[in-house]
């Protein structure tokens, strides 16, 4: 555990140090949630429609910008190997790596996103809603981001490559995060598919950990 938090404060202090590429995911989701609703035009009911897949793809999207560095600095000046060779497992502090990517990069768009929901027009249930399966849902992109990072840490320009590796899987993600938001917005039920979200998200801590270790030795061989 100490290890983990040693990995967990030192990736917060690295990010924190590179401003810009800190603010990058929250400004291309709000400019990109800021765009559909003047893109769309006033028509409410067709805003309230295509809200919360709009921000849920939007917060992908945002995802992805910063996923492409998660490992490449640090397989570029040999830490990766140094956490390799550590006694504790290289799962754990890969995960430590991840979880500070999700507090940089994704909790941001968690608390801008009931903000954001305004201009779609979508009542208070469904900003609930949406802030609660963004909560659930976003450490499930960056679990599934992050073994799609350690498949391309090294190479160069991977970013293309990465969006083909990781989009098909967070589809699932999309259909219940945004599904649960609209449920909400018409004041039904939402628990069946937050469940099916939160069990994806377990799935993911579950699996992805060693899925990432073992891509990250391919990488490093």
């Amino acid at each position: 555990m100490n290890a983990f938090l040693l990995v967990v404060q030192h990736d917060l202090a690295m990010a924190f140090r590179r401003w810009s590429d800190l603010a990058m995911p929250p400004v291309f989701f709000i400019i990109v949630c800021t765009l559909f609703p003047l893109a769309i035009g006033q028509d409410k009911s067709l805003l309230l429609a295509v809200g919360p897949g709009a921000i849920w793809v939007a917060a992908l999207l945002a995802t992805l910008l910063s996923l492409n560095t998660l490992f490449r600095e640090d397989f570029d000046d040999g830490s990766l190997e140094q956490l390799a060779l550590a006694e504790q497992p290289l799962s754990a502090l890969l995960l430590a790596k991840t979880a500070a990517h999700w507090l940089v990069a994704e909790l941001p768009l968690v608390l801008l996103a009931p903000l954001l929901a305004l201009g779609f027009d979508i009542p208070a249930a469904g900003r609930e809603a949406l802030f609660l399966t963004l909560l659930i849902g976003t450490p499930t992109l960056s679990l599934l981001g992050s073994v799609g990072a350690a498949l391309t840490a090294g190479l160069r320009r991977a970013s293309g490559l990465l969006a083909v590796l990781i989009l098909p899987l967070t589809v699932p993600v999309l259909i219940f995060g945004a599904r649960s938001a609209d449920l909400a917005a018409a004041g039904q039920s939402i628990e069946g598919p937050l469940l099916l979200l939160a069990g994806i998200s377990v799935l993911a801590l579950t699996l992805t950990p060693f899925a990432t270790a073992a891509a990250i030795r391919v990488s490093l061989d």
